[in-house]
């Protein structure tokens, strides 16, 4: 069996598609999706169908070391997408080949269903803001029966702002646990956007009300300002979506600088690669909690991580209503907070090609201009 073909599909705004079809007829579908730089990353995958056609579609393994390797400039966030996407679908022709879903070929599952969280939150002022959110949870609750939901602080921040300001996100916050009740876990996304100082004192307004987690409370780059945010706060804080590969992971399990990790399968290197940082991170007792907040070709790419690893905390979904599976048919569905595990094989989804043929017109995704209104300086997303 070799690989014949490989084709690229952007059905929707955030997602990327990469179909893998090999010489006897078996597919294989995964998500390259680079929120930012979606033409570098089709670039990329195009660059990398010349080493891939007419090879074996099965030695998975060895084709991640040839495309992390070969090149002498290794990783970064474009070539890891593009080797992501590449990997999905190399799995999913493997579980489709051997005749079971691809967690079986991860060592088995080692739990029943994937527990899942929802975005949602209170992001702008005002009484229609708050009407909103409130019929945004009835509808999360009711649809999926989550227990678990993840919100944030919008809009740019300063190095520092104003009680005031700190004040209203703390409300909203606030307002949102009395609303779900003491059951229920409430996580906060900060998007790097803060200055260590910043993220602790917001922190410790929020830590009566016990968060599950604070996400990225400053950027990615410093490992030591994680730290330093992690070791001032009580609650647990997390951090992955933009760290690629275990190479970049290993000085946050080295230095214990937070109590959570959120590699993204579509960034990070794949199924292959999520698999190796979750396993590293269980002997620092991390727990993974795989960051997927694009389309459901990724996220079934996590569910079979997530269901091989003893270390799976919780899933990250942008919710049934934002996840866009209008063109594909999934062997899921959402009940209690959880998915239960796909039991045909490969990764358990078959895509509506003349659907996602459909190019959609490119619009900014995580990137443009945003700059702070009172200066005109630059602010983080």
């Amino acid at each position: 069996m070799k690989i014949a073909t490989i084709e690229q599909f952007f059905p929707r705004p955030r997602m990327r598609l990469v179909k893998v079809t090999t010489d006897d007829g078996i597919v294989g579908w995964g998500e390259a999706t680079l929120e930012g730089k979606p033409k570098s990353t089709m670039a990329a995958v195009e660059e990398l169908a010349e080493y891939l056609i007419g090879k074996d579609p099965l030695r998975i393994e060895h084709h991640w070391q040839h495309i992390y390797r070969s090149a002498f400039f290794r990783g970064g966030n474009v070539l890891m997408s593009a080797l992501s996407g590449i990997d999905h679908a190399l799995w999913d022709i493997a579980g489709k080949f051997y005749g079971v879903p691809v967690y079986q070929l991860l060592g088995g599952p080692t739990r029943d269903r994937v527990r899942v969280y929802a975005h949602w939150g209170i992001r702008e002022r005002g009484e229609a803001a708050l009407e909103a959110a409130r019929e945004r949870l009835d509808f999360l609750q009711q649809t999926g029966g989550f227990t678990a939901f993840k919100s944030g602080p919008a809009g740019p921040w300063r190095a520092h702002e104003p009680p005031a300001r700190i004040d209203e996100f703390a409300a909203c916050a606030h307002l949102m646990r009395e609303w779900v009740g003491p059951t229920v876990e409430l996580a906060f996304d900060f998007h790097g956007k803060m200055t260590p100082a910043l993220a602790v004192e917001v922190c410790q307004e929020l830590r009566t009300m016990r968060p599950m987690f604070v996400e990225e409370p400053v950027p990615q780059e410093n490992v030591d300002a994680l730290k330093l945010v992690s070791d001032h706060v009580t609650f647990p804080i997390a951090t992955g979506e933009r760290l690629l590969s275990r190479w970049e992971f290993r000085e946050i399990f080295e230095k214990g600088a937070c109590a959570y990790i959120q590699p993204d399968v579509a960034h990070a290197g794949g199924i292959s690669e999520l698999k190796r940082i979750a396993n590293m991170a269980e002997v620092y007792y991390m727990h993974i909690m795989p960051h997927c907040a694009i389309g459901p070709v990724a996220l079934t790419a996590c569910m079979h991580v997530d269901a091989a690893v003893p270390n799976f905390l919780i899933q990250e979904m942008v919710g049934p209503d934002r996840l866009h599976t209008d063109f594909i048919q999934t062997a899921w569905t959402i009940a209690d907070g959880h998915i239960e595990l796909p039991t045909v094989p490969g990764l358990g989804i078959e895509v509506d090609e003349r659907e996602a043929a459909r190019l959609t017109r490119y619009t900014e995704e995580l990137g443009g201009e945003h700059f702070h209104p009172s200066d005109g300086s630059v602010a983080d997303w």
